[in-house]
């Protein structure tokens, strides 16, 4: 379960002093203000920075708009759906990988020998981080009406849909699987593992799965399950059924944690004295790698239909992904910039849309980096 002891937030500081321009910045007030009148979503938080510290941090709108109106904190905790894929388990295969636990070259059937029928045996995990490994996007939601156990069963049962390494088809699967084999190698779930060996050394005390009460008290709500406000709890239907610990969703965080895992990335694998992963490993983890329809990195986004939220000034070096609830990140290393947009534009009533949105203030973001004359 979650601690929530201590705050290791990045210290805030005005935009000029991390090299944005204000004036440029401040544009993101009326484009959200606009988003918000458009019901693209009830509210969010927007967070920026640069240099190890924050430039923008501020919440819009409101969190909750049904039964009541509650305003938007920016300490909201948010249901971060897909952010989940790179930030939770993404990072903690690649630290299995560092600690020579696991490789990419390895076969999923080697750990896991069920996982081998339907001509899977040549699935690696490359081809799960990337997406090319041939599995569907999402199996049906029946195969989990029996509990965890059966549920992975059904899924070392899926046939192929197309041949190993060769399309790029987004699949939760992928990441389900990635999430087994977390717990496979290490003895740990998904969930423990990164609590113990990312989130915890971090300091991202806000940042998990199963948020303990305080921190779901404080949750953005989504929508409603058997006539229940979802809040702290996870919204998607899988990774609910999976008890909220999945490798694909399941992860809750804020903007001040989430700066904390951008700045370290940035840090190349490291800020202040902590150090979570080697900057060769960071690299290879967020390098380019082309697939059918784009490329991706190791778990993330980099360039393909997805990337409408990164907007157009990002440079080929940065990576990101969205989550279905209307979350952001993008992280730029040529830049030195992260961007992070939480919203929960699921709330109330599954309508609202973001990506847009998030991709023009990610523009303006990049847009107000001040170029230094030499």
């Amino acid at each position: 379960m979650l601690g929530i002891n201590a705050q290791a937030a990045l210290p805030v500081v005005e935009p000029q002093m991390i090299g944005l321009d204000s004036q440029k910045i401040s544009a993101i007030d009326s484009m959200i203000a606009e988003g918000i009148s458009e019901k693209k979503m009830p509210g969010c938080v927007v967070c920026i920075g640069r240099r190890g510290q924050i430039a923008w941090k501020k919440a819009y709108g409101n969190k909750q708009v049904e039964p009541g109106l509650v305003p938007m904190t920016t300490d909201t905790v948010f249901d971060m759906a897909s952010i989940t894929k790179p930030v939770a388990t993404a990072t903690s295969i690649m630290l299995l990988v560092e600690r020579g636990k696991l490789s990419l070259s390895d076969k999923v059937s080697k750990l896991i020998p069920e996982f081998a029928v339907n001509d899977k045996q040549d699935i690696t995990i490359r081809d799960l981080l990337i997406h090319q490994s041939g599995l569907i996007a999402d199996n049906p939601i029946g195969d989990y009406q029996n509990g965890p156990e059966e549920a992975m069963q059904m899924i070392y049962g899926l046939k192929l849909q197309n041949p190993v390494g060769t399309k790029f088809v987004y699949s939760d699967v992928n990441f389900i699987l990635l999430g087994a084999l977390v717990k496979q190698v290490s003895g740990r779930s998904v969930h423990e593992f990164s609590q113990q060996e990312i989130f915890k050394p971090l300091g991202m005390h806000e940042t998990g799965y199963l948020p303990v009460e305080e921190l779901r008290a404080r949750s953005a709500p989504t929508q409603k399950r058997n006539g229940q406000w979802i809040q702290g709890e996870v919204h998607d239907p899988r990774a609910f059924k999976l008890k909220g610990v999945a490798g694909h969703a399941g992860l809750f965080s804020t903007a001040d944690d989430m700066a904390i895992y951008a700045t370290m990335m940035l840090g190349g694998g490291k800020i202040g004295e902590t150090q979570i992963l080697t900057p060769e490993t960071v690299t290879l983890m967020t390098q380019g790698v082309r697939v059918s329809s784009g490329i991706r990195g190791l778990g993330w986004d980099k360039q393909t239909s997805f990337s409408i939220n990164k907007g157009e000034l990002l440079t080929e070096s940065a990576y990101g992904h969205g989550g279905f609830t209307g979350t952001v990140l993008w992280i730029d290393p040529e830049l030195d910039l992260f961007f992070i947009f939480l919203s929960n534009r699921v709330h109330p009533d599954g309508k609202g849309s973001v990506n847009q949105l998030a991709g023009k203030l990610a523009t303006i973001a990049a847009s107000a980096i001040v170029k230094q004359t030499k």
